[in-house]
């Protein structure tokens, strides 16, 4: 396994709030978050992009997004979401592993730079617990 950030998530390297998990993907809450509710989802064995990764792991992180964006929706009652992945450097593919962001966005409030500021672990684990119970519902 290479060194990413998200390799040493999955294993445990980097503490992570974790939302779901199940053989294919991990979903956590992004710890340097542009807005609250900020999550990511990330393939368990995944490619540096789009490209590289594998169709199992691909159809499951595109039907669980739309799962996560729906309790993003009733959790934290954004006026949007935005769903967003990069491929290669120069669409700002800042980590080279695939995976995706689903960033609540409200009309009032303006979004924080990303990796401008770490959220402490025990709000991003609040965060991820009302969208984990939000997604048994």
């Amino acid at each position: 396994m290479s060194d990413t950030i998200f390799h040493k998530i999955l294993r445990a390297e980097i503490p992570s709030a974790k939302i779901y998990e199940n053989e294919f993907i991990y979903s956590f809450m992004d710890a340097f978050p542009q807005s609250q509710g900020h999550a990511l989802i990330i393939a368990k064995e995944g490619g540096k992009n789009l490209l590289e990764m594998n169709d199992r792991a691909l159809s499951e992180i595109i039907l669980f997004s739309k799962k996560l964006a729906t309790a993003q929706w009733n959790v934290f009652q954004p006026d949007g979401i935005k769903v967003m992945q990069f491929n290669g450097a120069a669409a700002g593919q800042t980590v080279f592993y695939y995976h995706m962001h689903l960033i609540p966005v409200w009309n009032n409030q303006k979004q924080q730079p990303h990796h401008e500021k770490a959220v402490e672990m025990t709000i991003l684990q609040a965060q991820a617990n009302k969208l984990a119970a939000a997604l048994n519902h």
